[in-house]
């Protein structure tokens, strides 16, 4: 597998592309649950099968690359990318998992998608694993899909290259008290700890999707909110959690900063920082966070990057 610090791309896979389609790529027909249990009692399907299918109910919408990283992690030894893609492919076949690609004018995207289907949250319940999906959750938007994506990717680069990592969730849910709504953090969240003191990353993924700028602001103001009102204990947070937008480019990070500034929803209670796709894929993530801070001589906002020992050690 390709190391991170070895790819050179100059912009994000997870970026939103004009005119960009989700396509099928799955397979076709029927499969019943007698021929899936044959395929078990043949060896066929065996329990890194499972273990692969608990990864992608967990994560939902999820790449081959992720899932290999992770299963890495997890100390499972796969030997190869290829390997895993035959596992997958038997999964396919079976119509236990589907795949989608993303096409748009410039062609077909690099990597493949793959998410539950229907036969794999029955096995899953076999099991006595909780399993939310249906079959709705796959007719999810371009945009939705990538922002999972890249908080795919930003959680496995902390949980590969920070000594300090602890846990993570994929779907935080926050409380917004005042509006009374509830809502999820859209890149998920990490916890590090270390000398028995934890603090913990909230991660809200930002595409530029169709009206994305009406979309986070209502989700800018959920936030804050959440941040005014908190009292440790809230969300399961027994601190405050720190929020980093993930964009999609450099760029990015500034466009979003300005609607921050000019709707006025700056949170009181901590600095806001930003990181993009591309930064994950640095050999330390020491530096990929970036704040905006005023420069009093020219009264205009600067971008600076913040150094964060914890995220080297």
């Amino acid at each position: 597998m390709v190391e991170d610090s070895q790819i050179k791309a100059e912009v994000s896979p997870f970026a939103i592309r004009e005119g960009e389609i989700k396509t099928f790529d799955g397979k076709d027909g029927y499969v019943s649950m007698n021929q899936i249990i044959h395929k078990i009692n043949l060896g066929h399907i065996t329990d890194i099968h499972f273990l692969i299918l608990e990864l992608v109910n967990e994560f939902e919408f999820i790449t081959s690359r992720q899932l290999y990283q992770i299963l890495e992690w997890k100390g499972i030894d796969l030997k190869s990318q290829d390997k895993l893609n035959k596992k997958l492919e038997q999964l396919i076949k079976c119509k236990i998992l589907t795949r989608y690609y993303f096409n748009s004018e410039e062609g077909k995207g690099i990597y493949r998608i793959y998410c539950l289907e229907k036969m794999g949250k029955y096995l899953l319940n076999s099991r006595g694993i909780e399993c939310k999906w249906q079959p709705t959750d796959n007719t999810k938007t371009v945009g939705m899909i990538k922002k999972r994506l890249a908080g795919n990717q930003v959680i496995i680069a902390y949980l590969r290259k920070v000594k300090a990592f602890n846990e993570y969730t994929v779907k935080p849910i926050l409380n917004a008290k005042v509006a009374g709504k509830t809502f999820i953090a859209t890149g998920g969240s990490v916890k590090l700890s270390k000398n028995n003191k934890s603090i913990y990353f909230l991660f809200e993924s930002v595409r530029r999707e169709e009206n994305w700028e009406t979309k986070i602001v209502d989700k800018l103001r959920l936030y804050k909110d959440f941040y005014d009102n908190f009292v440790p204990g809230d969300s399961g947070y027994s601190t405050l959690p720190q929020l980093i937008f993930v964009c999609e480019d450099e760029k990015h990070t500034a466009e979003l900063f300005k609607i921050i500034v000019m709707n006025r929803l700056e949170i009181d209670k901590i600095n806001l920082y930003f990181t993009t796709d591309l930064r994950q894929n640095n050999e330390t993530l020491k530096d990929t966070l970036i704040t905006f801070k005023l420069d009093e001589t020219t009264n205009k906002y600067k971008a600076q990057s913040v150094e964060l020992n914890l995220l080297s050690e």
